[in-house]
């Protein structure tokens, strides 16, 4: 999965970047976007690790992009947004971090702290982009539907469903309130809209105020609340210190912690496990998949010569200390290529040669 944290300037994305990705980016001197691969905390393969003493382990990773932010007040920012927004649309998710924190010596975007006018306006310029692609292929459409063409047909489906998501947009709703099935998703794939995409929207607060409650907004599905500078710092120091740096703080877990979940959350992803002497491995997924589909996750010829999966539920085998315990407690099963993944489902995956 790839995520985009985009939001205007001066308001913490890159403390943020700093904070879950471990990395020490100077906001001011960074070229451009900035890439990092960050892994997935998942505790379940901790244990899985204990008891089966694998030559590796593996786990599921999220790439985050910081990009630099976008001031729509002049004509310079304006031509940022438009130069970066194909790598925008290449995200699956976008995290939209909005100021909500007062600091003298770091002057506010457009003068004021305000971190839903912030998101929204951040959200009509994502409107206003796709409604400007959308725009420009309705067009096109309408200009080819007058000469013959063998492709009419496919032009014309095509231009009936654009003609939907621009009324959406005029109306300022999200494409993915038009686009709902799958075969629409299937025909505007290319375009890559960016309100077609799940967005989590983060309150960066300040250092009173880490544990506070996220703003709720409109259009997006997640909402987090994070003091991102303060995270940062407590990111760069040994592991082994941070949990009473953000017990004092009044939190649990660090950010990158609350903000994987609700990047997973958003997107309907869930993890299912593989476990062996060579590898323990967690895989991401749709939740809903099948288990043919999470064969097919692991390698396309499992999906193909699929027979059956033997799957154990996580708890199950922490009840039963090992899968020899849970094989013989009865709660190793059977399933066919139908049945659905549920999170942390443990699976072996048998196949025909």
């Amino acid at each position: 999965m790839k995520v985009a944290l985009i939001g205007p300037p001066k308001g913490g994305k890159t403390a943020l970047f700093s904070a879950v990705t471990g990395m020490k980016v100077d906001a001011f001197a960074a070229p451009g976007i900035v890439h990092s691969i960050v892994r997935v905390p998942d505790p379940r393969l901790t244990y899985l690790t204990e008891i089966c003493r694998p030559k590796k382990v593996t786990e599921a990773t999220i790439e985050f992009l910081d990009v630099p932010g976008f001031a729509f007040d002049d004509p310079k920012g304006r031509d940022t947004f438009r130069r970066l927004l194909p790598d925008v649309r290449q995200a699956e998710l976008l995290v939209i971090v909005v100021r909500d924190f007062e600091n003298p010596t770091v002057p506010a975007y457009r003068d004021r702290v305000d971190a839903r006018a912030d998101f929204n306006a951040m959200w009509e310029e994502l409107l206003f982009a796709d409604l400007d692609t959308v725009t420009t292929r309705v067009e096109r459409l309408e200009k080819a539907l007058k000469k013959p063409s063998k492709t009419h047909d496919f032009e014309k489906r095509e231009l009936a469903l654009l003609t939907r998501c621009r009324e959406a947009l005029e109306q300022n709703k999200p494409l993915s309130t038009v686009i709902t099935q799958e075969e629409d998703r299937r025909h505007v794939a290319s375009f890559a809209f960016v309100t077609q995409k799940p967005i989590v929207c983060v309150r960066n607060t300040g250092d009173d105020r880490a544990a506070a409650e996220p703003i709720l907004v409109d259009h997006a599905v997640a909402s987090l609340a994070v003091c991102a500078l303060l995270e940062a710092e407590i990111s760069s120091l040994d592991p082994g210190d941070r949990p009473a740096f953000l017990a004092e703080l009044g939190l649990k877990e660090p950010a990158r912690d609350r903000l994987i979940r609700k990047c997973y959350e958003a997107c309907g992803l869930i993890s299912f496990l593989t476990m062996g002497p060579d590898e323990v491995r967690a895989w991401t997924i749709r939740k809903g998949a099948t288990a043919a589909e999470a064969a097919g996750k692991i390698h396309s010829d499992l999906a193909q010569n699929f027979v059956r999966a033997e799957t154990v539920a996580y708890s199950e085998l922490v009840a039963n200390r090992d899968l020899k315990g849970a094989r013989a407690a009865g709660k190793v099963r059977k399933e066919g290529r139908g049945y659905v993944v549920s999170d942390g489902d443990i699976l072996n995956i048998l196949a025909n040669a």
